[in-house]
């Protein structure tokens, strides 16, 4: 058997939508000052000045920082601007130029600078020679400005150092719990992460300990929690959670981490009751319906649905997506459909709900409606790459479940022309092609599938069985489904390409019990249909039209079953 993988329909009803493309807004767009209308020309001298600065901005957009560096060194130094000497100096730092940068600051210095910024500037400076004691002493006079804001800008020029290393050790000599601010836990936290990010990560989980105890926030408690759980701690991680909890019962970042670690043990239905209680977000109203899709508890979903569904409508808002795809878990597909449609366009999730739209006006019975709101979308996306590329895939998606297949063939190609040696898009029109009739097309894509990702097991499962279905190469058919067959022995997909391999090669024992035991465990049209030849070739007519009055009964619109139905004259 074929399986077809819609990529354009897997959209995973909770498991954390991606970001969408938001529909393309016409708009008038408001004016940007000039750079050179933002810099003070002296008089007379100004026009090098002007020519210099044009050379900058054509340098950066090309990404030239060299080019840039020295045509904005050279306008500063005419320039009385302080502001145009404070970006030559981060520019000659950012090509590490330290003569330039050394110059441009004690132009900016003689322009009137302000302490604190030229001192983060001569900091950023020091670390990019390697010069340790001079990036302290600088950073110690940043710090002597005074005030939390004196602290980030220190912690932002070591963010920003190009080696971690000398970056780390020159935090822990300033960043130590007798010289932090006392009242900003804040910058604590903000401390204790940047450590870990530039590997001092001993360090980093000893100051998140001290800000946990000096402080006792909420969110001392998640760092400390999460620093537990990356060093392996998994025990001492949740001991901080479930103390930060009894402390902060109502954070929601605590409950969330909380109930992620319910979860990874595979406690779903203890992590949404954990986040069922106030206060609620779009956040944890997303989780709990996750975990509960999790554990298969739709008399959780439906509680959540309800819920959803009276709160006010401030909070209905944002979460009008998630109550469309609850809907749709709970079988309410108009609802769902009526959900949907509120998602405004500029909404996060207005492409899926919109995408979501058109399958559920295609399964409602209402095609018309479908193609209609999908060729507007499709208009509306032309000149949005991905998002386009997913609208015609979801196109081709609605001409495969139409067995529109010739169709299909020709969305899928154009798709292809965008993306060309995409293995989904190849696996998924050499699979329409196969039912459209078009072999050599599907004998095609399949093998470049393999060609791509020689380990596909589907495009193994799907070229064996085109091959067999058509008689073409059976000692090669044989092969892939073999191979198919040994990394997924009870996928009964493949049992069923397995057993018709062997019927094509005449094997009609090992047919039948391929065959048999593929449709215990998947009462499917076409296994039913294949079933049913081979029982017909073996002479048990009457069994074989049984077999093949069920398969119709599943899917009165089979192929396979009609196929069989003509050729035995009932």
């Amino acid at each position: 058997m074929r399986q077809f993988v819609a990529a354009a329909l897997a959209l995973a009803m909770l498991a954390g939508c991606a970001q969408a493309p938001r529909r393309p807004v016409q708009h008038t767009p408001t004016p940007v000052p000039q750079p050179l209308a933002r810099v003070a020309l002296a008089p007379g001298p100004g026009q090098p000045i002007a020519a210099d600065l044009l050379q900058a901005e054509f340098a950066l957009a090309r990404n030239d920082l060299r080019t840039a560096a020295a045509a904005t060194a050279r306008a500063a130094s005419l320039s009385a601007d302080p502001a145009l000497a404070g970006r030559a100096v981060a520019l000659a730092v950012a090509v590490h130029d330290a003569p330039l940068a050394t110059q441009m600051l004690a132009r900016w210095q003689a322009l009137g600078a302000a302490p604190g910024p030229l001192a983060a500037a001569r900091a950023q400076l020091a670390l990019d020679q390697g010069d340790r004691a001079a990036a302290e002493r600088q950073l110690d006079a940043v710090i002597a400005v005074g005030g939390s804001n004196a602290w980030r800008d220190a912690l932002r020029v070591l963010a920003a150092a190009r080696d971690p290393a000398l970056a780390g050790v020159v935090l822990e000599h300033l960043a130590t719990p007798a010289r932090l601010p006392g009242n900003d836990g804040a910058v604590w936290l903000a401390a204790s992460q940047l450590g870990a990010q530039l590997g001092r990560r001993i360090w980093a989980r000893r100051l998140a300990a001290a800000t946990l105890t000096r402080f006792g926030s909420a969110a001392s408690f998640g760092w400390s929690a999460q620093m537990a759980q990356q060093a392996g701690d998994a025990r001492a991680a949740e001991a901080t959670l479930r103390a930060g909890l009894a402390r902060h019962p109502r954070s929601i970042p605590l409950r969330m981490a909380m109930a992620g670690l319910l979860s990874a043990r595979g406690d779903n239905t203890a992590a949404q009751r954990l986040l069922a209680q106030p206060p609620q977000d779009a956040d944890t109203y997303a989780a709990r319906a996750a975990y509960a899709a999790r554990a298969d508890d739709r008399k959780a979903l439906a509680a959540i649905y309800a819920q959803l569904g009276r709160a006010p409508v401030a909070a209905r808002r944002p979460n009008l997506f998630l109550l469309g795809q609850l809907a749709e878990l709970l079988g309410r597909r108009q609802s769902a459909l009526d959900w949907y449609a509120q998602v405004g366009d500029e909404d996060a999730h207005g492409f899926d709900a919109a995408v979501r739209r058109v399958v559920l006006l295609s399964e409602l019975g209402r095609p018309q409606q479908a193609q209609t709101l999908l060729h507007g979308l499709q208009t509306d996306y032309a000149d949005a790459p991905k998002a386009s590329l997913k609208l015609l895939m979801l196109e081709a998606e609605l001409d495969v479940r139409a067995r529109r297949y010739a169709e299909a063939v020709a969305v899928y190609g154009r798709a292809l022309q965008r993306s060309p040696d995409d293995p989904a898009l190849l696996y998924a029109r050499g699979v329409a092609a196969a039912e459209a009739g078009a072999l050599d097309l599907a004998v095609a894509d399949l093998s470049r599938v393999l060609k791509l990702k020689p380990d596909d097991i589907n495009a193994m499962n799907a070229l064996g069985f085109t091959l067999a279905d058509a008689g073409r190469d059976l000692a090669e058919a044989e092969r892939l489904v073999a191979a198919a067959h040994r990394s997924r022995p009870d996928d009964p997909a493949i049992t069923d390409s397995w057993g018709w391999v062997q019927f094509r090669l005449g094997r009609l024992a090992e047919s039948e019990r391929s065959l048999r035991k593929a449709w215990d465990k998947s009462k499917d049209a076409e296994i039913g249909a294949h079933l049913a030849a081979v029982l017909w070739a073996q002479g048990r007519r009457a069994e074989a039209r049984a077999v093949l009055m069920q398969a119709q009964r599943i899917d009165p619109h089979s192929r396979s079953v009609h196929a069989l139905q003509r050729r035995w004259g009932t």
